[in-house]
């Protein structure tokens, strides 16, 4: 089990990044819980995630440099695959942002943006990839040690490559 300290920066899936800002214990009865208090980037919210789920809920180091580097030649070159049929291709993208594994994330960003070169997305699958685009944008960027222009040009170029572009943010 991966632990954290106050002050790191962790990937909270489908969320994005925040910030480990205290660690406390609780009862609950004659049983102690610890606690992470994360503070999310994007919204400023709080979120307490017990130690005994930050496993199962996915909670993450931001990734390291190698790791993006195979995420920006996946989406310069690499296919990817999506179900024609529209509740089994969300139920599918759903279950990688939930899993917040980067590359993960940047198959669902690709996806959708290859079926939105073929057709209109619905509500959903945008809203969907708006939050894709955000996530790697935000990861990138802290990975990388960038400003998230820096990381959403990064993106787009190799976007470009596979003939798509990062779309704007809703």
């Amino acid at each position: 089990m991966t632990t954290f300290v106050i002050g790191d920066k962790v990937v909270y899936p489908n969320q994005g990044i925040a910030t480990i800002e205290n660690i406390s214990t609780r009862s609950f009865g004659n049983q102690f819980e610890r606690f992470y208090l994360l503070r999310l980037m994007y919204t400023s919210m709080t979120v307490m995630v017990p130690f005994s789920n930050a496993a199962s809920v996915g909670l993450r180091r931001v990734t390291k440099g190698t790791e993006v580097n195979k995420v920006l030649t996946f989406l310069a070159g690499g296919l990817c695959e999506c179900s024609a049929d529209w509740k089994a291709r969300f139920k599918e993208n759903s279950d990688k942002m939930q899993n917040g594994s980067m590359l993960e994330v940047a198959q669902v960003l690709k996806s959708l943006l290859r079926l939105q070169a073929e057709k209109p997305l619905s509500f959903r699958e945008k809203k969907m990839l708006d939050r894709a685009r955000h996530l790697l944008v935000s990861e990138v960027s802290i990975a990388r040690s960038v400003k998230a222009a820096e990381a959403e040009s990064l993106l787009d170029k190799a976007l470009q490559k596979a003939g798509l572009a990062l779309p704007d943010s809703l």
